[in-house]
């Protein structure tokens, strides 16, 4: 593809990733941009890297989340080798040349794929938040222009996949706000106490038993009591 078409059918891809209602549909876009404008790559994927493990958020095929529950099998993979990945992963022959021998081997029989080609993404601060995967049937598929190609995918990635982290962050802080706020009502309601006294009951258990608000909280809201504390070891 020459550049006028790839720069082309890229604007295009963004105008529509633009146009989602919701971040992950964005994602979804992203691999499915991947491989409409990268030749040889046959299923893409973007990953959200977390502390222990990664999670596939968006595939152009159902391949590429089998790919990756096998890094969470295996404990070895692109994106299990966390600050040490390197910014571009290039690997020609996954029967030959890949640094996580049982994940390439279970890959290629699993799913045929033979190339791979992966970009780490990265938001303003240089975090990297997640990667770009991209694959081929055929050894030795992608070039120096595809490498440059999906570099500037890339880019649009990890806008892309900073706004869905954005995204879960806030409707997770809203959903823990709205939990402990029912909370507070309930023993507020059934001890007499004020607002901030039944916040303070709330704290004093997290603390007290070593777990977080926002389960004291749910406890509370699902099952109308305390919760108890756990039995001590004998």
């Amino acid at each position: 593809m020459d550049r006028h078409e790839f720069g082309r059918r890229l604007a295009e891809a963004a105008r529509a990733m633009s146009g989602t209602r919701h971040p992950a549909d964005t994602l979804e876009h992203i691999a499915a941009m991947a491989v409409d404008l990268i030749g040889p790559c046959a299923v893409a994927g973007v990953c959200v890297l977390r502390p222990g493990r990664n999670d596939t958020c968006a595939h152009s095929h159902a391949s590429v989340q089998v790919m990756d529950d096998l890094q969470h099998d295996l404990a070895e993979g692109p994106a299990m080798d966390g600050p040490s990945t390197a910014d571009v992963v290039s690997i020609g022959d996954l029967t030959k040349d890949a640094p996580w021998p049982r994940w390439a081997e279970e890959a290629v029989a699993r799913t045929g794929v033979r190339s791979y080609l992966g970009f780490r993404l990265f938001v303003e601060d240089d975090d990297s938040i997640g990667m770009l995967n991209l694959y081929a049937y055929e050894p030795n598929a992608f070039d120096h222009e595809d490498r440059l190609d999906g570099l500037v995918a890339a880019a649009h990635a990890s806008v892309a996949l900073s706004t869905t982290v954005r995204h879960d962050q806030l409707h997770t802080a809203l959903t823990s706000r709205q939990l402990i706020g029912e909370a507070t009502g309930i023993l507020r309601e059934r001890f007499s106490l004020t607002s901030d006294q039944a916040f303070a009951v709330l704290k004093r258990l997290s603390s007290q038993q070593n777990i977080k608000l926002f389960a004291v909280a749910q406890h509370v809201v699902e099952t109308g009591t305390l919760p108890s504390p756990a039995p001590s070891s004998p």
